[in-house]
């Protein structure tokens, strides 16, 4: 199977690491919105394993987090750190941003392993990697009652590194040459292009000749016509 990059223990360790970094920016979300200790919690598994219970419920799969234990656990570490020590974890922001970013990036690889294992098409594969990858932050910013980062102008790129690393890794599988090495390139280039994209600020395009500020505060703002 292609899902059989790497041995189990490494596949299992990478998981756990990915989730578990992925479950401190839920919990430290939960702590800047003043959540008790068990809306960090849910926050942290859900910003952990969206991604991975969204895909393996697309594909008819077992989702993993329910079985395998660790999967759990992972998040709920995660909130145990935040809860004591959140105001060290936010010093280490940037450290916990580069964590992120590379689950991102092996998620994406992994996301779209799966899914073609499952017998999805390319396409499909690509798209349920990337969303393996982005959906646990999407559900995180809904219970936090946010707009999802992913739909934000003002964000730095975040979907877009997945998307090519889940586009890499189909096109690895499209001509037959996916291995360790070059699902480990796919993976590498998602997280690079995270790491770029917040060092640099990078943002998609909005709407093509998009009047700024006031029409921003326009669209935000109610009609006056409508109060009672």
């Amino acid at each position: 199977m292609l899902q059989q990059l790497f041995s189990p223990s490494v596949q299992h360790t990478l998981d756990i690491v990915g989730i578990f970094v992925f479950a401190i920016s839920g919990a430290l979300l939960a702590v800047r919105k003043n959540f008790d200790v068990f809306g960090i919690a849910v926050l942290a598994e859900v910003t952990a394993l969206g991604g991975g219970l969204f895909r393996d419920l697309v594909i008819g799969a077992t989702p993993a987090a329910f079985a395998d234990l660790g999967y759990f656990l992972a998040p709920l570490l995660a909130t145990v750190l935040v809860f004591f020590l959140h105001p060290e974890v936010e010093r280490t922001q940037g450290a916990v941003n580069a964590f992120d970013a590379a689950g991102l990036g092996l998620f994406c690889v992994t996301g779209t392993t799966k899914a073609y294992d499952y017998g999805l098409g390319l396409t499909a594969s690509a798209v349920l990697g990337m969303a393996t990858a982005v959906g646990g932050g999407v559900l995180r910013d809904i219970l936090a009652n946010e707009v999802p980062s992913l739909l934000r102008w003002d964000r730095d790129l975040y979907a877009v590194p997945a998307i090519v690393g889940a586009a890499m890794v189909a096109l690895c599988i499209r001509y037959e040459v996916l291995t360790p090495l070059t699902s480990g390139l796919a993976a590498v280039t998602a997280f690079v292009l995270r790491l770029l994209a917040m060092h640099y600020h990078w943002r998609a395009p909005r709407a093509w000749n998009r009047r700024s500020r006031v029409a921003e505060e326009d669209l935000l703002s109610p009609d006056p016509s409508s109060a009672g």
